[in-house]
């Protein structure tokens, strides 16, 4: 049964590995470089790698697309990070800097900060623009998540 595996892009190397859904939850560890495959913190995507995490990860991906400049991206980031670390099984979070990546954030036309987006098996599912207070955006995750 192919539910039963997963694949997750490693966070450190960008390797695709397969990993039992079961073993979720027992912190698994890349095939090639050996560091951990679920990311207590969101992963900084570049242009160069951010289509393959969001093409080749079999959980959702939700996104961060912010900038340093950006007030409420920085009002927003402990939360988003907060949120990482307790979806840590449900979701894989990344965050892309828009002022440093400009062609993902033209592909997405990302035209206010922040925004988030999930993508599922490359394919965007929800899109929100603005910060989110914590409670609202587990809510916002949750709602999006479960279709």
């Amino acid at each position: 049964m192919t539910d039963s595996f997963v694949q997750i892009v490693c966070p450190s190397c960008h390797v695709i590995n397969r990993v039992p859904r079961l073993k979720l939850n027992d912190h698994p560890l890349c095939g090639k470089c050996k560091n951990g495959l679920l990311s207590s913190h969101p992963i900084m995507a570049n242009d160069q790698n951010f289509s393959r995490f969001i093409e080749k990860n079999d959980l959702p991906v939700v996104v961060d697309f912010w900038a340093s400049w950006c007030g409420p991206c920085q009002q927003f980031a402990p939360v988003f990070s907060q949120v990482s670390e307790e979806m840590i099984t449900q979701a894989c979070f990344v965050k892309l800097d828009t002022e440093n990546n400009h062609i993902t954030a033209s592909r997405y036309q990302i035209r206010s900060i922040p925004t988030l987006m999930i993508f599922h098996h490359g394919k965007e599912i929800a899109r929100l623009s603005g910060a989110l207070p914590k409670a609202q955006f587990k809510q916002w995750l949750q709602q999006n998540l479960s279709t």
